[in-house]
């Protein structure tokens, strides 16, 4: 739940309630060691203790890990087409996103599937080398390339924007570090989600 909704604060319970854990100590020992191990915060609100990210090297790496195992396990993704896509990347370092119906499990069999790549690189050389296969993929591919400042500087936006609803809706299939060292330099200069 903090690698879907990394912006936000959780109670004890709803730690448990959304884990579905029917073992209270289980998941107070697992939020103690990860406030332990310096991943989570723990706060107090008023009469109510909270538990946040932390946000760290260290948090960003378990993060990474969860998201991405989370992502690749997810059942009705054509995840062939999506790696012939990854391939075709003319860079290393990217971060590749699924947004829209496809990553809020909401898709219908007539839906696109909304993919965004993040870069270091010109997003118009990434763009052109897959848009072709994009557009002749079933289903249709929509396809966003940002640049990570890019990224960024949407964030720290003020005004609604995409890449404020790529933070609250996404599937990271690869590049989760990168994305979330982006939101955490956003975090750090005031975004909250």
């Amino acid at each position: 739940m903090f690698a879907k909704e990394p912006c936000k604060s959780f109670t004890f319970k709803e730690v448990k309630l959304l884990t579905k854990s029917k073992s209270e100590s289980y998941v107070y020992n697992t939020i103690k060691n990860f406030v332990k191990e310096g991943v989570l915060i723990q706060k107090k609100v008023g009469n109510v203790v909270v538990y946040e990210i932390k946000w760290c090297e260290k948090a960003v790496f378990h993060l990474s890990n969860v998201v991405e195992y989370i992502s690749w396990n997810r059942k009705n993704i054509p995840y062939e087409n999506l790696e012939e896509i990854m391939s075709k990347i003319p860079t290393y370092l990217f971060s590749f996103i699924i947004t829209g119906s496809y990553a809020n499990e909401k898709q219908k069999k007539e839906s696109d599937i909304d993919i965004v790549i993040l870069c270091s690189i010109a997003p118009n050389k990434v763009y052109a080398e897959i848009k072709h296969f994009c557009e002749l993929n079933i289903p249709k591919i929509h396809l966003y390339v940002f640049k990570e400042e890019e990224f960024l500087q949407m964030l720290l936006d003020k005004k609604p924007n995409y890449g404020k609803e790529i933070v609250k809706n996404n599937l990271i299939l690869t590049g989760a570090e990168a994305y979330y060292k982006i939101l955490m330099e956003a975090i750090k200069n005031g975004f909250s989600g």
